[in-house]
């Protein structure tokens, strides 16, 4: 009974087994789901080895009680065989030899006795046992399903965890790229480009303002040296050198008056 006890424990325990709670603890679930697999199998291996030698035990008491049967209901025939040989033989007259088959039946009757007696001794035990194996065999059912649940949970959360793994080596890639952003390297690198680009504008722009500030000096210097000359005319007693404008009028109104004088010439000769 104490065999029976343990085996009815055990899978009573493994049938309640919170896997749930067992998986929450677990560092590495994979792994975990695995090894539990593993041994929740091998308990049920154990279980169902348990369980078979209760059935083969109860089979066997079964075996005996109806061999118990057989021998009571074979021995009840004996007897009555013998008793109605020891009838017919103190109907000869022969009461010694019926006395005899009377002797033989009451051994026969004895024997029946016997084993009746053990057929009805263990039909308790057998009707215990016939629900105890009932209840393994529900309990061995019960961790069958259990198993079952545990390997469709397991696949479940492996893949999940893979794919939490997936996401999270993504998100690792993801966070790297914001964080050495490409973009912003061309950015930077733009930047320096517009720098290098205002810079040859500036140098540009400068070597053209030095240019157009030494034509301006070439003609401060034209009109400081027109300037140091009329000056020292003026200190020779010279006159001073006609103007640009001045020259020029004088030029126009002189070949003006010239161009009149011949045109008078050639009227003068056209008269006569």
């Amino acid at each position: 009974m104490a065999e029976k006890q343990s085996i009815l424990g055990r899978i009573a325990q493994l049938t309640k087994a919170n896997i749930n709670a067992l998986i929450d603890r677990a560092e590495d679930p994979q792994k975990m789901l695995d090894q539990l697999v593993r041994d929740y199998t091998s308990s049920i291996a154990e279980a169902e080895d348990a369980v078979a030698v209760t059935i083969g035990n109860l089979r066997l008491a079964e075996q005996d009680h109806a061999a118990d049967i057989a021998d009571a209901r074979d021995w009840g025939q004996k007897a009555l065989a013998a008793a109605q040989k020891a009838e017919d033989v103190r109907a000869r007259g022969d009461e010694s030899e019926a006395a005899r088959f009377d002797n033989l039946a009451k051994v026969a009757i004895g024997k029946q006795i016997s084993a009746e007696n053990e057929a009805r001794a263990v039909e308790p035990m057998i009707s215990s046992q016939n629900e105890v194996v009932d209840k393994l065999k529900e309990g061995l059912q019960q961790m069958r399903v259990k198993l079952d649940e545990l390997k469709s949970r397991r696949d479940q959360l492996v893949a999940r965890s893979k794919t939490a793994q997936a996401q999270k080596t993504v998100q690792g890639a993801i966070a790297s790229i914001n964080i050495l952003d490409p973009t912003s390297e061309i950015s930077r690198f733009e930047e320096q480009v517009r720098r290098e680009e205002a810079y040859v504008a500036g140098q540009a722009e400068l070597q053209g303002s030095s240019i157009e500030d030494q034509f301006a000096e070439l003609e401060d210097y034209g009109r400081n040296a027109e300037v140091e000359a009329r000056l020292a005319a003026l200190k020779g007693g010279s006159p001073a050198p006609q103007q640009i404008g001045a020259t020029t009028a004088g030029a126009t109104a002189t070949g003006t008056d010239e161009g009149s004088a011949d045109m008078t010439a050639d009227e003068d000769k056209t008269a006569y």
